[in-house]
Protein backbone atom coordinates (compact mmCIF):
# COMPACT_ATOMS: atom_id res chain seq x y z
CA UNK A 1 0.00 0.00 0.00
CA UNK A 2 1.15 3.77 -0.81
CA UNK A 3 1.83 5.73 1.96
CA UNK A 4 -0.70 8.21 0.96
CA UNK A 5 -3.06 5.44 0.39
CA UNK A 6 -2.59 4.29 4.15
CA UNK A 7 -2.40 8.06 5.27
CA UNK A 8 -6.15 8.38 3.86
CA UNK A 9 -7.35 5.34 5.72
CA UNK A 10 -6.00 6.76 8.76
CA UNK A 11 -7.22 10.02 8.51
CA UNK A 12 -3.78 11.88 8.78
CA UNK A 13 -1.47 13.33 6.29
CA UNK A 14 1.46 11.63 4.30
CA UNK A 15 3.94 13.52 5.96
CA UNK A 16 2.85 12.34 9.19
CA UNK A 17 2.83 8.41 8.09
CA UNK A 18 6.37 9.89 6.75
CA UNK A 19 7.91 11.13 9.92
CA UNK A 20 6.66 8.30 12.39
CA UNK A 21 8.42 6.02 9.83
CA UNK A 22 11.63 7.84 10.07
CA UNK A 23 11.69 8.78 14.12
CA UNK A 24 10.89 12.50 14.09
CA UNK A 25 8.24 13.94 16.33
CA UNK A 26 4.50 14.44 15.27
CA UNK A 27 1.51 15.63 17.70
CA UNK A 28 0.05 12.98 20.34
CA UNK A 29 -3.71 13.59 18.45
CA UNK A 30 -1.74 12.50 15.12
CA UNK A 31 0.00 9.34 16.78
CA UNK A 32 -2.83 8.12 18.64
CA UNK A 33 -5.40 8.42 15.12
CA UNK A 34 -2.46 6.10 13.45
CA UNK A 35 -1.99 3.82 16.53
CA UNK A 36 -6.04 3.27 16.76
CA UNK A 37 -5.88 2.96 12.95
CA UNK A 38 -3.57 0.09 13.23
CA UNK A 39 -5.79 -1.22 16.17
CA UNK A 40 -3.25 -0.63 18.53
CA UNK A 41 -3.06 1.03 22.17
CA UNK A 42 -0.22 2.88 23.75
CA UNK A 43 -0.30 2.67 27.95
CA UNK A 44 1.76 4.67 29.78
CA UNK A 45 2.96 4.07 33.05
CA UNK A 46 4.94 5.30 35.51
CA UNK A 47 8.64 3.47 34.82
CA UNK A 48 9.30 1.79 38.15
CA UNK A 49 6.07 0.11 37.42
CA UNK A 50 6.75 -1.28 34.16
CA UNK A 51 8.75 -4.88 35.12
CA UNK A 52 5.56 -5.55 36.84
CA UNK A 53 3.42 -5.01 34.05
CA UNK A 54 6.18 -6.82 31.43
CA UNK A 55 5.71 -9.74 33.20
CA UNK A 56 1.66 -9.26 33.56
CA UNK A 57 1.84 -9.07 29.66
CA UNK A 58 3.82 -12.20 29.38
CA UNK A 59 1.51 -13.66 31.33
CA UNK A 60 -1.41 -13.61 29.46
CA UNK A 61 0.19 -13.21 26.06
CA UNK A 62 1.72 -17.21 26.65
CA UNK A 63 -1.57 -18.13 28.12
CA UNK A 64 -3.93 -16.85 24.87
CA UNK A 65 -1.11 -18.50 22.56
CA UNK A 66 -1.36 -21.64 24.51
CA UNK A 67 -5.18 -21.58 24.39
CA UNK A 68 -5.21 -20.48 20.59
CA UNK A 69 -2.88 -23.30 19.82
CA UNK A 70 -4.96 -26.15 22.06
CA UNK A 71 -9.03 -24.28 20.71
CA UNK A 72 -9.09 -23.37 24.05
CA UNK A 73 -10.30 -19.92 25.91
Amino acid sequence: MRIDDAADLLGVSASVLSRLENGHPVGSDRLFRVLEGFGLIMLVLPKGESPTALRALSVTTAHAKASLSTGQS
